[in-house]
C-alpha cells in the first residue's frame, strides 16, 4: 500500500522535467550515435584480398556465378563467346567488349604476327601471376591468339578524372579513395617486385599516359594491372638487369639510369646502353600517385606528408630509392594518421 505513492512521485518527477533538458538529453544522445558512426564515414574502401573469386589455380569466378570454372578453352571461346565491339587497340592486341552467358567480357585478339612474342609473353604473364593484383584470367587460345578477360566498364586509369567528374561517383572522389587508390598502385608495384616468377619490371612506362593505360579500374574503386606484355624479369644471381626497349628514352618521367649516359655527341646504340633493374619503378611513383591524388580537397594535404618518401623515390642512384614495400607501408601510415586527425577533429566539434 506504500509503494503507490512513491510510484506517483517518482512518474510525477519524470513528468516535472524542463522540455530543455530534455532536448540537451536527446542531442547528447546523438552525439554518440555520430561518434561511433564516424570511424564508418572516414574509413577507405575495403578491397577483398587473396584471389580474385577464390578459385584454385586454373579456374575463374566473375559476377554471378556460384562455382568456379576451368579456363575457357579454344572450342569454348569459339562458340561461347559473342564479340560485340571494339573498346581499345595498342601495339600487341586489339580489345572488344564481349559476351559470355550473358555476362560482359574483355576478348583480347593479336594485331599482328610480329607481335606474337610479346602478345604470348603477356599471355604467360597473366597465367603465372593471377591474384588481386592481376585482372581476372578466363581462358585463351593459342592457335587464334585469343585471350579473354574479365570487363571492367570504369576502364583504364587514364580515365580515372573524367569517371569521378561523374555526378554518381562524387562520394568517392575524395582525398582518402584516392590515396586508396595509390595504395593499390604501389601494391601491385610490390607484387611485381616479389613474384611467384621473381622480380619482375613494369617496362610499358615510358610516359605518364602509356603508365596509366596498363591498368584498369574495377567498379569497387580498386585498380588491378592489364597489360602485362612487358615485364622483363631482374635475376641477381645471375647479374641479368633489364632494358625496356631498344630506342633511345627522353624526358624526366623516366628514370635517369634510363636515358643515354654519353651525351648527344655519341649517336645511341643499344647495344652499349646499360641495363637497370626495377628501382626505375620507384622513380615513377611520385609522378603516378600525383595524378592519382589530383586535385580535391586535401590532396596538397597528403601530399606534404609524402614529400619526404616521394623525395627518396627521387634519388638520382637507384640504390638510394626505397623499395615498394617502404613505399606502401608509408602511404599506410600516412592514411591512417591522417583519417584518426580529421575523426579527432570531427569529433571535437560535435
Amino acid at each position: 500500500m506504500e509503494k503507490q505513492p512513491q510510484d506517483s512521485r517518482k512518474g510525477l518527477a519524470l513528468r516535472e522535467v524542463p522540455p530543455a533538458v530534455r532536448l540537451l538529453l536527446a542531442m547528447a544522445l546523438m552525439n554518440v550515435l555520430l561518434y561511433l558512426c564516424l570511424g564508418r564515414v572516414f574509413t577507405s574502401p575495403q578491397h577483398s584480398m587473396g584471389n580474385p573469386g577464390h578459385c584454385p589455380y586454373g579456374h575463374f569466378k566473375i559476377g554471378q556465378m556460384k562455382n568456379c570454372s576451368p579456363w575457357l578453352s579454344c572450342e569454348e571461346l569459339r562458340t561461347e563467346v559473342r564479340q560485340l565491339k571494339r573498346v581499345g587497340e595498342g601495339a600487341v592486341k586489339r580489345v572488344f567488349l564481349s559476351e559470355w552467358k550473358e555476362q560482359k567480357v574483355a576478348l583480347s585478339r593479336l594485331t599482328s604476327l610480329e607481335m606474337k612474342d610479346d602478345f604470348l609473353h603477356g599471355l604467360q604473364m597473366l597465367k603465372s601471376l593471377q591474384s588481386k593484383h592481376v585482372v581476372t584470367l578466363l581462358g585463351y587460345c593459342e592457335d587464334d591468339n585469343t585471350i579473354l578477360t574479365e570487363y571492367h566498364p570504369l576502364g583504364s586509369l587514364s580515365n580515372l578524372e573524367e569517371t569521378l567528374n561523374l555526378s554518381k561517383y562524387q562520394h568517392v572522389n575524395t582525398w582518402q579513395h584516392r590515396l586508396q587508390l595509390a595504395i593499390d598502385y604501389v601494391s601491385i608495384i610490390n607484387y611485381l617486385h616479389h613474384s611467384p616468377l621473381g622480380t619482375l619490371v613494369m617496362c610499358d612506362s615510358n610516359d605518364l599516359p602509356k603508365t596509366l593505360s596498363q591498368y584498369l579500374m574495377t567498379s569497387n574503386f580498386s585498380i588491378v594491372a592489364n597489360d602485362l606484355d612487358a615485364l622483363p624479369l631482374v635475376n641477381r644471381s645471375s647479374r641479368t638487369l633489364v632494358k625496356c626497349g631498344h630506342r633511345e628514352l627522353h624526358g624526366d618521367f623516366v628514370a635517369p639510369e634510363q636515358l643515354w649516359p654519353f651525351g648527344e655527341d655519341v649517336p645511341f646504340r643499344d647495344d652499349l646502353m646499360p641495363s637497370y633493374d626495377e628501382k626505375i619503378d620507384i622513380w615513377k611513383i611520385p609522378d603516378i600517385s600525383s595524378f592519382l591524388l589530383g586535385h580535391v580537397e586535401g590532396s596538397d594535404m597528403v601530399r606534404f606528408h609524402l614529400f619526404d618518401i616521394h623525395k627518396a623515390c627521387k634519388s638520382q642512384a637507384p640504390a638510394d630509392r626505397p623499395t615498394a614495400q617502404d613505399i606502401l607501408d608509408t602511404y599506410q601510415k600516412v592514411l591512417n594518421s591522417l583519417r584518426d586527425t580529421v575523426m579527432s577533429q570531427t569529433r571535437e566539434m560535435l
